[in-house]
């Protein structure tokens, strides 16, 4: 009997062993990337602990002064430059048009923006009629947005009417022009060959003619496809007043977008059965009673596919690495390349996202208190809530779209990733202080926008942090005066664009000397 009890015991470990290894034959979905936007199940079951466990132990017992609180929260002294987006030198429009110009813009909705941007500057060069731009099918959140979903059509063109033609659509003669159409083979009227950061000239030289022949000419892919050095004024300005002026959102984002800050400065009352409950409407003399409150913008790039780009440890351990390992191989079959350089070379580099718990220690060490209200404007954290735990330790009335709003104001925005974006750039740009935690086309796209309407904005020191969050012995008080010394001067101050993009430095081409 003893003999069979055994029997059955060892018949049970030896299935159940055989279980595990077939398990990933009839569920291969546990195993491996569900798609860009979902993570493989597995490599997010062991959350990180805390890595920098003495630094947080400090942050946990802050106290700042209120004179530290002023001048933190205290906005941008005026830096003696003003928007300068309209040109006395600018062409008047032609009488005719020479021709139509589609572009096919890809990437998320900051790509999109500056793309759009360089399109109506194209349009100029040529003299041409812009149709309004068509929005790829986003290839990392499958999101099929298009221009009038996100952008006040209306105003885009009533704002640039007296510097291009612009058409909603075709006429009818062209209706065979079709982003179908473009895929389905070598078309004469596509070009394909626009270099990066291409000048003028080049558009002069090959796009034009085909204007001239067919009426029409598309340009895809288009991304960075307009030069930042050596246009005429008119042309870098023009730039500058569609990404500054023209373009705006629409209505129902505006209104979302100025719910959640309305919301976020003036938080909920409590109730007298201990819940909490939003005013939709609070009246002037409240709002003068309570006094505005002030927030922070963290923008918090750490989605898989950054961390699987870095290369860098992020304190996983083996699965952590090994998921990301497979995550690179299936999305980008080896396109991205194990880098040649240690965690360590890389921190010191400044070349690794920082965490959310770095960025809530960084936060800690400028001097914001567990009081701050912290808006999270993100779309999907790598390792979900358990990676964002130690952060939410740090700044308890850290908010974000959902916590915010109500199931039904998030309907209109809901599974759209560029209009879930498009929600955190409007709260981003009424916030008093954006920071994000990594350079992105967000960070660069929000950086440029406050720094046309001179708002603060931290721009962390990566280099520097890196290096600090390298050193294990570091105590507290030595972390936080190495970052307040690395930071007075990243807090919005004047930056002069040099061969960088128009979009990220504004000044001086869409700036004037006030």
């Amino acid at each position: 009997m003893k003999l069979l009890v055994e029997l059955n015991q060892s018949q049970r470990v030896a299935l159940g062993g055989l279980l595990v290894i077939l398990l990933p034959c009839f569920f291969p979905t546990l195993f491996t990337p569900l798609g860009r936007a979902s993570p493989s199940i597995f490599s997010e079951w062991n959350a990180p602990k805390p890595r920098h466990l003495q630094l947080l132990k400090g942050a946990l017992q802050l106290q700042t002064s209120d004179r530290q609180q002023a001048n933190l929260w205290s906005p941008l002294a005026n830096q003696g430059w003003k928007p300068c987006v309209d040109s006395a030198d600018t062409p008047l429009l032609p009488k005719k048009s020479q021709g139509y110009v589609q572009v096919f813009l890809d990437g998320g909705l900051n790509q999109q923006r500056m793309g759009i941007c360089d399109a109506v500057a194209v349009a100029k060069i040529l003299n041409a009629t812009l149709v309004i731009p068509h929005l790829e099918v986003n290839p990392v959140w499958q999101d099929s947005s298009s221009f009038t979903e996100i952008f006040d059509i209306d105003h885009f063109i009533n704002v640039l009417k007296d510097d291009i033609f612009i058409t909603k659509e075709l006429p009818s003669k062209y209706s065979w022009s079709t982003r179908e159409y473009y895929a389905t083979g070598i078309r004469a009227t596509r070009i394909k060959t626009a270099p990066l950061h291409a000048s003028a000239i080049w558009y002069l030289e090959n796009v034009l003619p085909v204007l001239q022949s067919y009426g029409i000419a598309a340009l895809a892919p288009f991304s960075h496809r307009l030069a930042f050095d050596n246009l005429p004024a008119y042309i870098q300005r023009l730039r500058c007043k569609v990404n500054f002026e023209a373009l705006v959102f629409v209505p129902h984002i505006k209104a979302l977008g100025e719910a959640l800050v309305n919301r976020i400065r003036y938080p909920p009352i409590e109730s007298g059965a201990g819940g909490t409950e939003y005013l939709q409407d609070r009246t002037n003399e409240i709002n003068h009673k309570q006094g505005a409150g002030k927030f922070v913008v963290l923008h918090l790039r750490f989605d898989k596919d950054m961390a699987a780009h870095s290369a860098c440890d992020f304190g996983g351990g083996k699965a952590e690495k090994m998921a990301l390992a497979k995550y690179r191989q299936v999305i980008w079959q080896g396109r991205v390349l194990k880098s040649q350089f240690t965690d360590e070379e890389l921190r010191n580099q400044g070349r690794c996202p920082l965490t959310p718990e770095e960025i809530g220690l960084l936060l800690a060490a400028l001097g914001f208190s567990n009081t701050t209200r912290l808006y999270l404007a993100s779309h999907k954290v790598y390792g979900g809530e358990a990676r964002i735990s130690t952060l939410r330790k740090l700044f308890p009335l850290m908010e974000d779209k959902k916590s915010l709003a109500s199931a039904e104001e998030l309907a209109k925005v809901e599974g759209k990733a560029s209009l879930l974006a498009a929600v955190d750039y409007y709260v981003s740009m009424h916030s008093d202080i954006f920071i994000s935690a990594s350079p992105g086309n967000m960070h660069n796209a929000l950086v440029g926008h406050r720094a046309y309407k001179n708002l603060k904005t931290i721009r962390p020191n990566m280099a520097l942090l890196g290096q600090l969050f390298l050193n294990k012995s570091i105590e507290w008080s030595e972390f936080q005066q190495a970052v307040l010394n690395g930071h007075k001067s990243r807090q919005g101050q004047i930056r002069f664009r040099k061969e960088k993009s128009i979009y990220t430095y504004p000044i001086p081409d869409c700036m004037c000397q006030a």
